[in-house]
């Protein structure tokens, strides 16, 4: 594993093409890409906005971002403390195999630990098995018994609309 500097620090508003552009390849590694609706405009007010919905690290090497994290705040009932959500990490290809990923996670836990967040979570595909493996071995715990469950769209509207 190289030894290349990472540097990692929040994100600005002049790294939302450089976040925009990995958010774009991660929906195509995850074979993804027609479901993505998003563009630079809405990324850009979600983490940058009066009341920002997510935040956002970046990693930056040589100048250039490589990596990015984003993530927001969720709610344990059972613990009665907020949590830290990570909803996509992503490395460019090209910068995989540097612990860049695993810089990035520890670099969430930290803050994590520095907010009084009572856990760190986030979700995997079930077919990313090098991404399992890579997670368990920082000591993550993979909730066999769990499955997310999702409304969006058409369905969330006539759900909306029930009395």
């Amino acid at each position: 594993m190289s030894t290349s500097e990472l540097t990692i620090r929040p994100a600005t508003p002049a790294d939302i093409p450089a976040i925009f552009s990995m958010i774009f390849e991660l929906a195509v590694f995850e074979k993804l890409e027609h479901m993505v609706v998003a563009n630079e405009a809405m990324l850009h007010d979600s983490l940058f906005c009066e009341k920002p919905v997510c935040e956002a690290l970046v990693g930056e090497t040589g100048g250039e971002v490589v990596t990015f994290a984003l993530f927001f705040h969720n709610f344990s009932t059972f613990l009665c403390k907020k949590g830290l959500y990570l909803e996509d990490l992503y490395v460019q290809q090209s910068h995989r195999g540097k612990g860049y990923g695993k810089q990035m996670l520890v670099a969430l836990a930290q803050l994590a630990v520095e907010r009084d967040c009572g856990r760190f979570e986030w979700s995997v595909l079930d077919w990313n098995a090098n991404a399992i493996k890579f997670y368990e071995g920082m000591g993550a715990t993979v909730m066999p018994d769990w499955r997310i469950c999702r409304v969006t769209g058409d369905a969330l509207a006539q759900l909306s609309a029930q009395a």
